[in-house]
């Protein structure tokens, strides 16, 4: 394969890395959810043996045909274990992966993908390194704040605002795409240092102490346990920042960093709500608060009658009105020479072979032009739209 192969490597590349993504991520969140619902269903033992041996909380569960009984110790056993697994690759590598994505996808073109001339021109050197250092910044500023701040309440809330910050600065600094995928990002380091730096390290410690007969500082189990909990509220603000990237709609929208902010407040929510269910308290009010933020942020971003309006017609455009949107907003990136994503789009045969992407990608979805490079008008969705619910005729 010669240099012309390139692109299509990369695809795969981002194809098979996404995968891996994907499948650590889940079996990462799976843990990370199952041991919070765990704790919070851990019941007293009964049996007075469980009692002595310093089992602090017991459950029965049946699942795939067999019956299950994790115990907890508030200490360690009697006897502790030579072979202990512990809960960590899975971290570790959906942040690898991720990041391995992010360095394929955004890193490898700047130009592309991290810059936006329209929001902030500067040099790709430049954004590729203010990228990095969000993630950076981000660990360094949380850690902080953890470190200093004992009180638990207020140093949520910091962390909050300070979340709210970087995500403003990161849509005045990025392309919308861009910014999502890198506040999520750095969410996603946070969490994964907290486990790197803390959570294991910590665990460690505790074991080596009590292998060796000396007392076992309280300090890692306080900050173990602190830095899991942030852990699992951060878990869907991720989710949402790295999903909502794929819809126009929403990354590029004028007010996009408040669209961000207000989706990754519903997912602490709704994890809120989740982890007090854990401990038996219907907190329906939690609910309710995601479901008013979901259908104000709704009902605001709806596109206002005028917008509607744009398009000045409602007959079915001719096929040269048609070619030329797509020739003046689509074809510099899907041509015969450079076909992005293996589309072009260069003649009125292969227009009308792609006209059910086009209309995904450009009039539903508004991902296309990407970071509207090509500044498509809202009037030229419009009669993309009903070129093809009319038939998408050549």
């Amino acid at each position: 394969m010669d240099l012309a192969s390139l692109p299509y490597l990369l695809d795969w590349a981002a194809l098979l890395l996404r995968w891996l993504h994907l499948i650590v991520g889940i079996a990462w969140i799976g843990a990370s959810f199952y041991f919070v619902w765990l704790d919070n269903h851990l019941l007293p033992p009964e049996a007075a043996d469980l009692r002595a041996k310093g089992v602090s909380g017991e459950l029965w569960a049946v699942h795939g045909g067999g019956f299950y009984n994790p115990q907890k110790y508030l200490l360690a056993p009697p006897n502790l274990p030579q072979h202990l697994h512990w809960f960590y690759w899975e971290s570790y590598w959906t942040w690898i992966s991720g990041f391995a994505l992010f360095v394929t996808l955004y890193l490898f073109n700047p130009n592309t993908y991290l810059i936006d001339a329209r929001v902030h021109a500067w040099a790709p050197s430049a954004a590729i390194m203010a990228a990095l250092g969000f993630l950076a910044a981000g660990w360094l500023v949380y850690d902080q704040i953890c470190r200093r701040i004992r009180n638990d309440a207020l140093a949520l809330g910091l962390i909050a605002i300070f979340v709210a910050v970087a995500t403003w600065a990161a849509c005045q600094w990025f392309a919308g795409r861009a910014a999502f995928l890198i506040v999520g990002a750095m969410l996603a380091t946070m969490m994964s240092a907290n486990v790197l730096v803390w959570i294991i390290p910590g665990q460690k410690q505790v074991i080596a102490d009590m292998r060796a007969g000396r007392a076992v500082d309280p300090v890692h189990g306080q900050r173990g346990k602190q830095r899991s909990v942030h852990n699992t509220f951060f878990t869907l603000p991720v989710l949402i920042a790295m999903l909502s990237n794929h819809y126009g709609m929403l990354y590029g929208h004028a007010q996009n960093w408040l669209v961000l902010i207000v989706l990754m407040a519903v997912g602490v929510l709704v994890r809120f709500y989740f982890v007090k269910r854990h401990k038996g308290v219907n907190a329906w009010g939690l609910i309710a608060a995601a479901l008013a933020l979901l259908a104000g942020l709704i009902v605001w971003m709806a596109p206002t009658p005028a917008a509607a309006l744009t398009a000045t017609s409602t007959r079915p455009p001719s096929f040269a009105e048609v070619q030329a949107v797509i020739t003046q907003r689509c074809v510099l990136c899907h041509n015969a020479d450079l076909a992005q994503k293996g589309m072009q789009l260069h003649t009125p045969a292969l227009i009308a072979q792609n006209a059910q992407l086009i209309y995904q990608q450009a009039v539903v979805q508004k991902l296309m032009p990407l970071n509207n490079a090509t500044a498509i008008t809202e009037a030229e969705r419009a009669l993309l739209g009903r070129w093809f619910e009319a038939g998408a005729k050549p």
